[in-house]
């Protein structure tokens, strides 16, 4: 009688977890489903990996912790970020040695307005694990600059203005899908400058990242996936500069139906989270 009770509750238990409705899957860039773990151990080996969020979701946020902390394990890491400014690598260096305040970090760094909900996590991981977090982004301002004046605008930075952006010139390669698609997507508001000012901060990310990245370490970088999708982008910089390390890349989708990836989406990256659209936002 046992035994059957014991059986019937096994059931009951199996049935329940296989019934449940996920949040998300996982992909690989054939469009193949593949586990968390197998992602993990995929990625283990890497020498940099790209992480491409969509800002708002939080499984992507949540995923990129989770997915930190694990590789933490066997590899030694060094994080960085396009949502900090390599400006402020000084006061993110303060704050991470704990000789100053969240307030202060806040009041002085030029943090994004959902930092606290979705970035201050991974900030704080490496603060208490005592890991590197590197400030890959152009300060937003020069991007600006950019956008309003071409390439052409940044030889009138000072040297020390200059340390802020990737080695002038940088390579462009305006033929790129994703950088003409800036143009599609922008419609009348699409400009050559626009798609200067996304290349910039590209290049820039990829400066900082490589000159941060220290040998047999695992480097991962957030970003947003449009930075990183297609294999272009901080990739496509990563792999003019540097082409002898091993990179990963990730990507996050939403759709309606997540059982099956849409063929849009296959080839964008390694790997591909892929979110049930009816998901919340952080803002």
């Amino acid at each position: 009688m046992k035994r059957i009770f014991f059986t019937l509750i096994s059931l009951f238990f199996v049935g329940n977890v296989f019934s449940q409705k996920p949040a998300y899957l996982i992909y690989n860039s054939k469009g193949k489903k593949v586990s968390y773990q197998k992602m993990i151990k995929k990625l283990t080996d890497k020498d940099i990996i790209l992480f491409g969020e969509l800002h708002n979701n939080p499984i992507s946020h949540w995923l990129q912790y989770e997915l930190t902390t694990d590789l933490n394990e066997n590899r030694e890491l060094i994080l960085g970020a396009e949502m900090l400014e390599a400006d402020n690598q000084v006061i993110l260096d303060a704050y991470l040695k704990d000789s100053i305040s969240y307030k202060a970090l806040d009041s002085l760094a030029r943090l994004w307005p959902n930092h606290k909900t979705d970035y201050a996590p991974l900030v704080d991981y490496a603060k208490n694990s005592q890991l590197p977090f590197v400030a890959t982004n152009i300060p937003r301002r020069y991007a600006n600059m950019v956008f309003k004046g071409g390439f052409e605008v940044l030889d009138s930075l000072s040297i020390g203005e200059q340390e802020w952006v990737a080695p002038l010139p940088i390579p462009f390669d305006s033929e790129l899908e994703t950088y003409k698609n800036i143009l599609v997507m922008m419609g009348d508001h699409g400009t050559p400058d626009l798609v200067k000012a996304q290349a910039i901060k590209d290049a820039t990310m990829a400066h900082f990242i490589l000159k941060n990245f220290k040998r047999d370490h695992l480097f991962i970088h957030y970003n947003g996936a449009y930075h990183s999708d297609n294999y272009e982008g901080i990739l496509w910089y990563l792999k003019r500069y540097e082409p002898s390390l091993k990179y990963g890349t990730i990507t996050t989708v939403s759709q309606k139906n997540i059982h099956k990836l849409l063929n849009e989406s296959e080839n964008v990256a390694d790997f591909i989270i892929c979110v049930d659209s009816d998901m919340t936002t952080t803002y």
